[in-house]
């Protein structure tokens, strides 16, 4: 027999009644019945129960052992009576009598429990992770995400992807986030930085004349964490040559939708080919956001020209200076209190707004200060333009657009939340397409490009040197599920006269982009073929399939919200001799206050 088992702890059934087995694993929990003791034992693939009474030499050893303790017992598999067969577990038609045991590691006392899955502070759950890691729930999705992953390679490979590797040391990039740097011992006073993402590796492939790329990169980017961002993440990253936008949504549509069917438990999946393309400015107006969660059934809808002319002053005078009204109904509100509509605008100055106006209607008459002195007449108009019934509700949003529209689009999701509008059981994802390709920045008042600069523009050349730089699209995108964004990509200017024309526009002169992004000009004028790509994100894919709320519970080892690897206690000082070798000095950094 081997060593440690003759079988796993999820594999025995009515089938092995009888016969003499060798498990090993971990002591999961114990129940004593007054000479007899029950001992659920846990390995990777499951639990076993383990019987010993007063006639088996195992009772004195287990009964003395903490949880969480590694076993080895052999035993007898025998049936459970009917009365206590087991129908959750696998093996929940035997039980094991315990001949014999071989403590392989005795634990001591656990600093957060293992077999109840009780809340416990976060710091507790990373320093002590490779505990937190048993528990059952994360134990499935970091196996999840193994099996996630599994799925994209294949589905990619089937698409006719090949699997390249980029390099981890590499320049730093003067666009985006900051950069991580590497300090070289072989080049002193010279760093490498790590990748935020492998973007100049995968469109040099493309140069190069490799077709349909993909790697699950690893990325690292030095900025503030959140719950669905990480210093260092995984993403699907993928490029292709001679495709048009249409096409890597056909080639990225079937990879998603068929992945999230395959995990996702019989929720409900946007089909390949039905994914909803939503113009940026279109999604701005209706959901307040570029990602908006289709699962919301709410709508924002613009009222500026109402209020022109308006007994409520206030918001007369914003439309006047410029500023716009949207609003978002609440429909069958008319049971709700004057609590709820108060609530809402509490909120709102919770989440540093000036406020959220509102007006409330039950069995057609309406109530606040907006409907009194915008008068019932005015009132009525504007509901039967939204289509609104006698009994919704409905929030104002007023100020700058931009601010307006950011205030709308939180106020839907709220709303949305607090009457239970969300559907469930459901991932819908969209497209959100023709982005701006730039904006004005207010303050260093100059164009700027709005997100990506090497975006192709719309238009190309004829439209940098005829439109207005601020009404150009850009051929970018991004595909968003339940209102998490997965990943922008875009169809790259692979063009140098564009990208020199697109980068003036921006106030960069030819010698700068030169400096900054030589080797990809150069590398486009020896001979580029029209490429573009995407890189969803894997830690947000895994999320949303395991129904978590944030990244870490779908990551092995995560660092907290500090950027700090509690377990490994990283990062940490380098000794003297370190910095010597690498040629650094360190600069004390002044005191906070406080």
């Amino acid at each position: 027999m081997h060593a440690y088992r003759s079988h796993n702890c999820a594999q025995l059934s009515a089938q092995n009644v009888g016969e003499t087995v060798r498990l090993s694993g971990w002591v999961h929990r114990k129940r004593d019945f007054g000479g007899v003791l029950f001992v659920d034992l846990r390995d990777h693939f499951g639990i076993t129960q383990i019987v010993a009474d007063e006639d088996s030499p195992a009772l004195a050893v287990l009964d003395k052992l903490r949880a969480e303790s590694v076993v080895t017992i052999d035993g007898e598999v025998k049936a459970r009576s009917a009365e206590t067969v087991n129908p959750k577990l696998a093996t929940g038609e035997i039980e094991v009598f315990a001949r014999a045991i071989t403590v392989q590691s005795a634990a001591e006392e656990l600093p957060l429990p293992v077999a109840d899955e009780l809340e416990y502070p976060e710091h507790i759950r990373l320093k002590y992770r490779f505990l937190d890691l048993r528990r059952e729930t994360m134990h499935r999705n970091i196996m999840l995400r193994s099996q996630v992953i599994t799925s994209l390679r294949k589905r990619m490979t089937e698409q006719g992807f090949t699997e390249f590797q980029t390099p981890i040391l590499t320049a730093s990039s003067p666009e985006g986030a900051r950069d991580f740097l590497v300090p070289s011992r072989m080049h002193p006073n010279n760093f490498y930085a790590l990748p935020q993402a492998p973007q100049m590796f995968k469109q040099m492939l493309m140069v190069s004349g490799f077709d349909r790329y993909f790697q699950i990169a690893p990325c690292f980017r030095d900025e503030d964490l959140r719950a669905d961002r990480s210093l260092e993440f995984y993403q699907l990253d993928f490029e292709m040559s001679f495709v048009t936008q249409e096409d890597v949504f056909q080639a990225l549509e079937p990879v998603l939708a068929g992945t999230f069917e395959e995990f996702s438990g019989g929720f409900d999946v946007t089909p390949s080919g039905e994914f909803p393309r939503i113009p940026y400015a279109e999604a701005i107006m209706k959901y307040g956001t570029d990602k908006p969660d289709l699962r919301n059934p709410l709508i924002i809808s613009d009222v500026t020209s109402h209020f022109e002319q308006s007994g409520f002053g206030l918001f007369e005078k914003i439309v006047g200076g410029g500023g716009v009204v949207r609003v978002v109904p609440a429909p069958n509100t008319a049971d709700k209190s004057r609590k709820f509509f108060d609530d809402m605008n509490n909120w709102a100055r919770s989440e540093g707004f000036a406020g959220l106006g509102y007006v409330t209607r039950k069995g057609g008459e309406f109530g606040g200060p907006i409907a009194k002195n915008h008068g019932p007449e005015r009132m009525e108009e504007l509901y039967n333009e939204l289509g609104l019934g006698p009994d919704d509700g409905l929030f104002f949003a007023a100020g700058k657009e931009k601010d307006a529209a950011k205030l709308a689009g939180a106020a839907r999701t709220q709303v949305g939340e607090q009457l239970e509008l969300i559907e469930q059981g459901c991932f819908k994802f969209c497209w959100i397409v023709d982005f701006p390709m730039f904006e004005y920045d207010e303050e260093a008042k100059k164009i700027d490009f709005s997100h990506n600069p090497f975006s192709m523009p719309q238009g190309e050349m004829e439209a940098l040197e005829t439109m207005d730089p601020l009404d150009i699209k850009a051929w970018q995108y991004d595909i968003v599920c339940n209102g998490y964004e997965l990943s922008s990509g875009a169809i790259r200017n692979h063009k140098p006269e564009i990208m020199y024309k697109a980068f003036e526009i921006a106030g960069y002169d030819n010698s700068t982009v030169d400096k900054e992004f030589g080797g990809m000009i150069e590398a486009f004028k020896l001979g580029a073929p029209p490429h573009g790509g995407s890189a969803p994100g894997i830690d947000r894919i895994v999320m949303l399939l395991a129904g978590e709320e944030a990244i870490r519970e779908v990551i092995a080892f995560p660092m907290n919200q500090k950027g700090e690897d509690l377990m490994m206690g990283a990062p940490s000082k380098a000794t003297p001799a370190q910095l010597r070798e690498l040629a650094l000095r360190l600069v004390e950094q002044p005191k906070k206050e406080g």
